[in-house]
């Protein structure tokens, strides 16, 4: 919603500040103009990228223009599942907890808490690190330096729809001096015309320019960093994972843990500790089916 409006503001404000100067909106309305400078960019944009981050740059604009970024709910139940898991390593034998991570889709515990259960990734890495956890015989120096070059390489993963759409961004200026430069090329086989003809040749070659800055500073880039901002609040919640299991590896108490892993969440979006409290460690005593169903994780 945020994207749209800023996109209604931006294009409301150069329609009507133009049309207040006395121009005529329909002289900047050149469709070949932008057909050559989105066309030659996507064909660029194309030939600089994989399939895969061209796919994931799509997925990637979807999640910024519907704001699918982690909730206190995302947040909660990241934290809770990590407690139970804690709290049955330090209460329960090794082969109690090793079903629960080896099979999760299937497991009592992951299932009370569907907003991980829908992230894959973040699944495996809390199943991954909890399995050498359980194992006993990793320090914790050597699992922190795992965990951060694990998370850094999904980080660079994540980022390359930014920086693809960045370089995009930086290439559209000249992409847009390209069509200017077409428009003035048909404008010269015309120089035999009327004033009135040429004049509007050139007004439409220029289309091109302004175009293709528009685009660049207003429109892509702008996403861009939108993009980033909703990729690296989904990143949040592998640090949130990592701060609480390294706490408990380091001989925190599983309550303790939790918030290590809370102190990781911004201030703007964190929950409190009775919050946590009482959707971790009370909830956990009860039933699976007394929890409310996920309807869309974030």
């Amino acid at each position: 919603m945020a994207i749209v409006i800023g996109l209604v503001i931006t294009i409301g404000s150069l329609l009507g500040g133009f049309s207040a100067m006395g121009g005529h909106v329909l002289v900047i309305w050149q469709p070949w103009e932008f057909v050559i400078i989105g066309g030659t960019a996507l064909g660029t944009f194309i030939i600089a990228n994989s399939m895969k981050t061209v796919r994931d740059t799509g997925g990637a604009c979807v999640e910024a223009c519907l704001g699918k970024i982690p909730r206190s709910r995302d947040y909660l139940d990241l934290l809770g599942l990590l407690y139970m898991l804690m709290r049955d390593i330090r209460a329960k034998g090794r082969n109690d907890v090793e079903p629960h991570i080896d099979d999760p889709l299937n497991s009592e515990i992951f299932r009370r808490f569907p907003r991980v259960l829908v992230r894959p990734e973040l699944m495996q890495f809390v199943c991954d690190y909890v399995r050498l956890l359980v194992i006993g015989n990793a320090r914790s120096h050597e699992i922190e330096s795992l965990m951060d070059e694990e998370i850094d390489t999904m980080r660079r993963e994540r980022m390359k729809p930014f920086n693809a759409m960045m370089i995009l961004a930086e290439a559209l200026p000249a992409l847009g001096i390209v069509a200017a430069v077409l428009g003035v090329i048909k404008a010269m086989g015309a120089l035999d015309q009327s004033p009135q003809l040429l004049g509007s040749l050139i007004g439409a070659a220029l289309v091109g320019t302004f175009a293709g800055i528009f685009l660049s500073y207003g429109v892509v880039a702008p996403l861009a960093y939108k993009v980033k901002s909703t990729r690296e609040h989904q990143m949040r919640l592998f640090v949130i994972a990592k701060q609480t299991i390294l706490a408990f590896m380091n001989g925190a108490l599983p309550q303790i843990a939790l918030e290590h892993g809370r102190k990781a969440i911004a201030s703007g979006d964190r929950p409190s500790i009775d919050e946590v409290e009482s959707e971790t460690i009370s909830a956990s005593a009860r039933p699976a089916n007394d929890r409310a169903p996920v309807q869309g994780a974030a």
